[in-house]
């Protein structure tokens, strides 16, 4: 198993790596959890240790194998991201406009443009580009 679907395989796993990156590469355990438990839609303790023990046993070794991060003294460390990983970790605020809704929005018009000048070749384009800009949306998280 490589780092990227290490990362990818799991969204405990993907949320971490997202909270390391906005936290300057480097996180205590405990911030990490709370984090992960908020994004999940629980803050009770039970939840919370659920992802706590999720998390060491599992989620943390599992990146540490891969040199993903490094973890002591409850501190967890980033130490690389494949580049092809953050292509599936877009983070966009709640009131923003990811890129492949940009690309979507775009799509539509030009289909649209397409059917009105009967243009084969810009429906096949738009329909190309739409179709990469609804499976990259599928993978955008957002940020409540």
């Amino acid at each position: 198993m490589g780092a990227t679907t290490a990362i990818l395989g799991n969204d405990r796993r993907m949320l971490m790596v997202e909270f390391l990156q906005k936290s300057d590469g480097r996180a205590e355990l405990r911030d990490v959890v709370e984090y992960i438990s908020e994004k999940e839609g629980y803050s009770d303790r039970k939840h919370r240790k659920s992802v706590y023990v999720s998390l060491v046993q599992t989620h943390i070794p599992k990146l540490q194998r891969e040199g993903v991060v490094s973890f002591e003294h409850g501190v967890v460390t980033l130490r690389g991201i494949p580049e092809d990983v953050t292509v599936y970790m877009e983070v966009v605020n709640k009131h923003d406009i990811s890129w492949s809704g940009f690309y979507i929005g775009t799509s539509i018009i030009f289909i649209l443009l397409g059917l009105y000048l009967g243009s084969l070749i810009l429906l096949i384009t738009a329909g190309v580009y739409l179709s990469i800009g609804l499976i990259h949306h599928t993978k955008v998280r957002r940020i409540e």
